[in-house]
């Protein structure tokens, strides 16, 4: 009996060093990576604007493959069979397939033509495709080394979609017309932190449930 309550309490205490590594690192992770896409909005904004979205694309490749870097050398700890280049080059793609999706609405105004169901319609399936992106990219790997790997699809995208809300819900009230590029950068890094932090929580709760309990 007691060592059976050993073993679980061992069991439970790897689980919360785990998870309190994962948090930590994943926020730091992409708080970094998210410095590719601020930095390309200025360059963009002060040189060469026509190149927006061709350079968000860019840097939202370089924001995943940091934030799948952090990830995977956390998750290496429990897992470690989990290819480091295959993790970082899938984060990679997924995020600058996501940006690509999420830049798109703005790339062009032909689709504010459809008819208003044909909108939402879009919308709904575009805002499940971005959301769900990176969690199905990092699927492709994690589903060889842990069982039932599709609950991180789902589990992703909810700390994604929560991520996002905390960040619009900060900087979208801050950001203001006619404010200095360099404050609306520190508004939207600030809220960048926020919503990696919020990000890290959930995708952590979620891989601690996936990971062997040992």
């Amino acid at each position: 009996m007691f060592a059976g309550s050993s073993g679980k309490g061992a069991a439970v205490t790897h689980r919360n060093v785990f998870l309190a590594k994962w948090v930590g690192w994943v926020s730091l992770g992409e708080s970094l990576g998210f410095l590719a896409p601020a930095l390309a909005q200025l360059l963009a904004a002060a040189l060469w604007p026509a190149a927006t979205l061709p350079l968000l694309v860019l840097a939202g490749f370089v924001e995943g493959a940091v934030l799948g870097w952090f990830e995977v050398h956390v998750l290496r700890g429990r897992l470690p069979g989990v290819s480091i280049r295959r993790w970082v080059l899938f984060t990679a793609a997924a995020a600058a397939g996501a940006w690509t999706l999420g830049l798109l609405p703005s790339a062009g105004s032909g689709w504010q033509e459809w008819p208003v169901a044909a909108q939402i319609a879009a919308g709904t399936m575009a805002g499940l495709v971005l959301l769900a992106s990176i969690g199905f990219a990092q699927w492709i790997e994690l589903r060889h080394h842990v069982p039932r790997a599709w609950r991180w699809i789902a589990g992703s995208a909810a700390a994604w979609a929560a991520g996002l809300g905390v960040f619009m819900a900060v900087a979208t009230p801050l950001w203001q017309p006619g404010q200095d590029l360099w404050l609306s950068a520190v508004i939207g890094i600030w809220a960048a932190v926020l919503m990696a932090v919020t990000m890290a929580v959930v995708t952590g709760l979620v891989m601690v449930r996936l990971l062997p309990k040992t």
